[in-house]
């Protein structure tokens, strides 16, 4: 998973774009070393929080597919194996993130058995290539390194979830992050796509 330069955004900046991707950037490497601090045991007793929440979440409740992503554990991500199991066992098709080595473009594909996930580089676990493509979501769950109250986030910097939301209108996006995560702002750029709901262990909007 190779980050461009210009965080995801493949054509030229205007300046106070530049601005806002030097910003980002920073914000990215700090909040991921507070991350990297935080003992996994305290990651874990978030993310149960956050599972619980999400498991209530009203779009969750009534969706009947749902894409997910698998946790980067040493990364110190939000840990969603409990929905993934609780939620098959609510009969939901589950999908999670694929990047095509060819394209560099994210789809979701299904996923009947967690265990065919595969290792694809970095602790990114994901489908094998001929996985059916999941082209209707109900709920797609977003990570993030940090996202503010109007739903916009920092990712790891490729732009995967930003090139792949809009081509899923109908779902409803749902970004996931331990609640000292939250800030006030993120400066977002033109291409930057916010979520619509954002859900941590402490509270949800």
């Amino acid at each position: 998973m190779k980050h461009s330069p210009t965080d995801g955004h493949s054509h030229a900046l205007a300046p106070d774009d530049v601005i806002r991707v030097k910003v980002k950037a920073e914000l990215r490497k700090r909040l991921r070393g507070v991350r990297k601090t935080t003992p996994i045991e305290a990651c874990a007793e978030r993310s149960a929080k956050i599972v619980t929440a999400l498991e209530a979440h009203p779009a969750i409740v009534a969706a009947k597919t749902v894409a997910l992503f698998w946790p980067m554990i040493e990364r110190h991500e939000v840990d969603l194996r409990p929905l993934d199991a609780s939620l098959r066992a609510r009969g939901v098709r589950l999908a999670y993130p694929s990047i095509d080595p060819e394209t560099n473009d994210m789809v979701f594909r299904f996923v009947d058995d967690v265990a065919k996930l595969e290792e694809a580089g970095y602790g990114f676990a994901a489908p094998a290539a001929d996985a059916p493509v999941a082209t209707e979501l109900d709920v797609v769950v977003v990570p993030a390194i940090a996202v503010d109250p109007t739903g916009h986030r920092i990712g790891y910097g490729a732009g995967y979830y930003d090139r792949t939301l809009p081509k899923h209108p109908a779902a409803t996006s749902i970004a996931v992050a331990f609640d000292w995560q939250l800030i006030a702002e993120v400066p977002a750029l033109p291409d930057d796509v916010a979520v619509k709901s954002v859900v941590t262990d402490v509270r949800s909007f």
